[in-house]
């Protein structure tokens, strides 16, 4: 009597519903991925393939598939919270060494500084190279340092064209020649002054005051004290910066090159403060309307304390600081497989590769080659459909029922026989 047909459908109805339970206990879990049970039918072949009315003795599972569609995009407003929209993973360094890979972008910082999931597995990203401006080098954790961040000098930014300071300011073509020789003290021996704060080595602030003195039609002269003395030192300082020409029109005719000049430390006059910094005042003018100032800005900063920690649309994760500064810290490298349906589940929303899926490929910045854009403070939801997975519950439960009774209808006849 052929009972192994019935028992094969509930053992692989069985396993179905099993499937089917798992994909509806992770309708809510973020990154997930719905599997679907195949199944192959069973037949017992006679030698060399004689006979011509085999019937078949029952069903197997084949394997369980993982379907890697996508899921919905989740906003959270957590700047931590990652979603890829399109193909990719992210990689994540396990505690016992090894990289796994996951869709869950659920990221928070541990008490050392580093991008973990709730396991403390951590992100995993390529270093940012400031000198060359991109990622370099293979991926590693990502870690943020707590501490003050480093200041800057002033004339000492990493951007040539924006070193130093760059001034923009319009001087009033209709003043008069101050007739009284300069003195810093006295507003009526200069016609203009503005100030800005600058940095020493150490973060500290300084503050610059300009002062501007026509000394004859299209002609002024640009004076500058550091702390309240002249930047070139005491006795017999002139604090004089530079001297500006204009034409008819009131555009800049010189000085042609960008001047700089040498800063004596006020609360220590023998050394320099600054060396050959940089005043630029190619964006200035004269002309018949009131002193303005359009442009005063130095490269240099105070120290800061971490304030937060962002990422951009390419993956570059950012570090900001309180005293409003930013910098790149590394840029997430996203990986794709050549058999996602190869990837060996290790539970907690992690994948391991396997010979089946390939090796990851070399990695991507998220948004180019066939890698998903990254989307961050939103997570990419299950892609379980739970009204199709409830349909197919219900089919699973019918299928299991005409399989038992299979087995039952086997017995009657069984009992019949035997009765006779």
């Amino acid at each position: 009597m052929g009972f192994q047909q019935g028992l094969s459908g509930l053992n692989a109805t069985s396993k179905n519903l099993d499937v089917i339970g798992n994909n509806i206990a992770n309708a809510n879990t973020f990154g997930a991925k719905s599997s679907r049970a195949e199944f192959a039918d069973v037949y017992a072949n006679s030698i060399n393939g004689a006979g011509g009315s085999n019937v078949g003795i029952g069903v197997s599972l084949e394997t369980v598939a993982q379907q890697f569609t996508q899921g919905n995009i989740s906003t959270t407003g957590n700047p931590l919270d990652l979603a890829i929209n399109g193909r990719g993973f992210f990689q994540v360094l396990r505690p016992s060494g090894d990289t796994a890979y996951t869709r869950n972008g659920q990221f928070k910082l541990d008490r050392e500084g580093f991008v973990v999931d709730n396991l403390g597995n951590k992100l995993k990203a390529q270093p940012w190279d400031d000198a060359t401006g991109r990622a370099v080098g293979d991926a590693q954790p990502i870690r943020l340092q707590a501490g003050l961040g480093a200041p800057v000098a002033t004339g000492g930014g990493s951007d040539p064209a924006l070193r130093g300071i760059r001034m923009g300011i319009n001087l009033n073509a209709s003043s008069t020649v101050p007739t009284l020789p300069i003195a810093f003290d006295q507003p009526a021996t200069y016609n203009y002054a503005t100030s800005q704060t600058t940095y020493d080595s150490q973060g500290a602030p300084l503050t610059m005051n300009y002062y501007f003195r026509k000394t004859a039609a299209n002609e002024w002269d640009v004076y500058a004290t550091i702390n309240g003395q002249p930047f070139d030192g005491p006795s017999p300082a002139t604090g004089k910066v530079t001297s500006l020409s204009f034409d008819s029109t009131g555009a800049l005719t010189a000085p042609t090159t960008t001047p700089t000049i040498d800063v004596v430390d006020p609360r220590n006059t023998s050394s320099t403060l600054f060396a050959a910094l940089p005043v630029n005042f190619s964006g200035s003018s004269q002309y018949a309307s009131g002193f303005t100032v359009s442009e005063l800005k130095q490269d240099g900063y105070a120290s800061g304390q971490l304030t937060g920690i962002s990422f951009d649309d390419s993956g570059v994760v950012k570090a900001t600081y309180s005293n409003g500064r930013t910098q790149n810290l590394s840029q997430l490298q996203l990986v794709d497989f050549s058999n996602l349906q190869g990837l060996q589940p290790m539970g907690a929303n992690l994948w391991r590769s396997t010979f089946a899926s390939g090796d990851p490929s070399s990695g991507g910045p998220p948004g180019t080659g066939t890698y998903g854009a990254l989307q961050s403070g939103a997570l990419e939801e299950s892609n379980v459909d739970l009204t199709g997975e409830l349909v197919n519950l219900i089919t699973a439960q019918r299928l299991y029922q005409a399989n038992a009774k299979t087995i039952s209808t086997q017995d009657q006849v069984l009992q019949t026989l035997v009765n006779i």
